[in-house]
Formats: structure tokens, C-alpha cells, sequence
């Protein structure tokens, strides 16, 4: 085995190449994403996020960057993570089944104005998919991040911001790249003014 340092090294290398070979239709879905929200927030709407397991940490982590702040003091954005409330979470497994836990959220939470963001490294977990379903009825702009192939996902989405990676902690990681690439842009487009 090679020394810890070396694996560490070659492990930071691995995702610093990941992130720089994102391709200009990656980057200028990030624009669109980041147009996007702001419009939506601009317009009273809201962005909520979803994933399951480490993308289920991603969703509220994001989520929070805009209710709380990420670079700049200003009001908070109105955001949520439907992995937040455990209660929900668990009746809707019980009651509906464990694919239905993020679509029954999505039909009392999600408004034909807000952006819904699907965070899934595979693009083909059940849940998922119902809960874009139900966003797509609900009328909100559909955005999965994913992997590299986008899986199920990138064919029932408005956006697809596919990760050129098919390992899913260099997928999650460049997730969170993206989230705040997009959080600090949106700051900058509706608080122009704000340092």
C-alpha cells in the first residue's frame, strides 16, 4: 500500500480533475440554474431540494446556504429540504411507502413557481423520480444534479446538471461545488449592491 500522504494526494487530485472537466453545457446549465432561481425567488417562489442518504445532507446543506447566507448579510431566501422533518418523513414511508416520501411533500409544499431540485448521484432511485412526477404536476421547473449518464432522471427533468463522474463521492462533492457556485451568484444577482 502506498504512504497515507500519497493516497490522500491522489485522492485530491481525483476530485480537483472531476471538477475541472466540467463542460461548457455543464457550466451553462449552472447559468440557467442560476437565472433560474433567482427569477423564482425574485417572483415570490422558493427552491427545495431532495435527495437520499449523502445527497439527502447535500439538500438541506444547500438549502440552508440560502435561508441563513452564504457570502454576503442579507434577508434570507425562502428554501427547504424535504429530508428535514423526520416526523413527515417516516408517516409518509408508513402510510404510502418509502417511494412516495419526498412526492407527498412535493404535493402540499411545492408551487408552480419554484424551482425543485433533485439531487441524486445514480438519477434512477425511486423516490425520486415520484417526487419529480409530482413536481411536474405541480407545474414547478424540474433540475436533477446527478452523475455523469443523468440515469432516468435526465429524460423527466428541465434541466440535467450531470456531474462527468461515475463515482459517487466525486459526484457528491462536485454537487456541493455546484450548490454553492449557484447560491453565491444568486446572493450577487438579487443583492447586487451587498459586498
Amino acid at each position: 500500500m502506498l504512504p497515507l500522504a500519497e493516497l490522500i494526494r491522489q485522492q485530491l487530485e481525483d476530485s480537483a480533475r472531476v471538477k475541472k472537466s466540467f463542460s461548457d453545457q455543464l457550466i451553462h446549465g449552472l447559468v440557467t440554474f442560476t437565472e433560474k432561481s433567482a427569477a423564482s425567488l425574485k417572483a415570490g417562489g422558493k427552491l427545495v431540494f431532495f435527495g437520499n442518504g449523502g445527497s439527502a445532507s447535500d439538500a438541506l446543506h444547500l438549502s440552508a446556504e440560502l435561508v441563513v447566507r452564504l457570502r454576503a448579510t442579507r434577508p434570507g431566501l425562502p428554501s427547504l429540504a424535504l429530508t428535514a422533518n423526520p416526523s413527515v418523513l417516516t408517516a409518509a414511508a408508513n402510510d404510502f411507502g418509502f417511494e412516495q416520501i419526498f412526492a407527498r411533500q412535493i404535493e402540499s409544499l411545492v408551487a408552480a413557481n419554484d424551482v425543485l431540485v433533485a439531487l441524486s448521484t445514480s438519477g434512477n432511485s425511486p423516490n425520486i423520480l415520484h417526487g419529480v412526477e409530482a413536481g411536474r404536476v405541480r407545474g414547478a421547473y424540474l433540475v436533477a444534479f446527478t452523475g455523469e449518464t443523468g440515469g432516468a432522471l435526465a429524460s423527466k427533468v428541465d434541466l440535467l446538471l450531470n456531474v462527468p463522474s461515475q463515482d459517487p463521492q466525486r459526484i457528491q462533492e462536485s454537487h456541493i461545488t455546484i450548490g454553492h457556485i449557484a447560491c453565491s451568484l444568486i446572493e450577487q444577482l438579487l443583492f447586487p449592491t451587498l459586498p
